[in-house]
């Protein structure tokens, strides 16, 4: 396998921060300057994490078990890192990834009170692949569930929960200042 050439961006944020409208704005405009650039969504961008997607965003599945839901998530991140991530690392110039571990991390960590299951879960299953710039969109909660069209599963939790996120994703920027950055959305 070629050495790894990539930068790997990962934009993450609470429900409607408009991490969707930054990566095309930052995929445009890394595409002009005639960089290759790779886009990727999580869950999903691989049949499997489809599939996995449709089950975590359903609202029929209100039962699922927080751990289950931690481990679809990571089922899903595997499934990408081991069969397209690891290949276009070397093969971009930039990757682009709306969500990555970070998200498990806030969601799963401090979101459903997971904190050291996750981080070990998340240390075992991202096989080495680490962000090299997170860009967290943060937005008051009660302003980003109001953009938000249809709440699915996830976006549909309390208030509370979604509360737990942002603060989870501040402390993520103080634990890792270098890497994480926040920016007002």
């Amino acid at each position: 396998m070629k050495k790894r050439k990539a930068f790997f961006i990962t934009v993450e944020g609470c429900e409607g921060s408009g991490k969707s409208s930054v990566i095309k704005f930052i995929q445009n405009f890394l595409s002009r300057g005639k960089y290759k650039v790779k886009t990727y969504r999580e869950p999903g961008s691989t049949a499997v994490g489809e599939k996995i997607r449709k089950v975590l965003l359903d609202k029929n599945n209100q039962n699922l078990s927080p751990r289950t839901e931690l481990l679809l998530y990571l089922a899903a991140r595997t499934q990408l890192i081991e069969t397209r991530l690891k290949k276009d690392l070397s093969n971009y110039d930039f990757i682009i990834c709306d969500r990555f571990f970070d998200s498990t991390l806030v969601y799963q960590g401090y979101g459903l009170g997971l904190l050291s299951l996750t981080k070990k879960a998340i240390k075992m299953f991202s096989l080495g692949i680490k962000p090299d710039l997170t860009l967290v969109l943060d937005v008051p909660v009660e302003k980003g569930l109001g953009r938000v069209k249809a709440a699915d599963r996830i976006e549909a939790r309390s208030l509370r929960f979604h509360r737990r996120l942002r603060q989870g994703y501040s402390k993520l920027a103080r634990s890792d200042p270098r890497r994480v950055k926040i920016i007002d959305a």
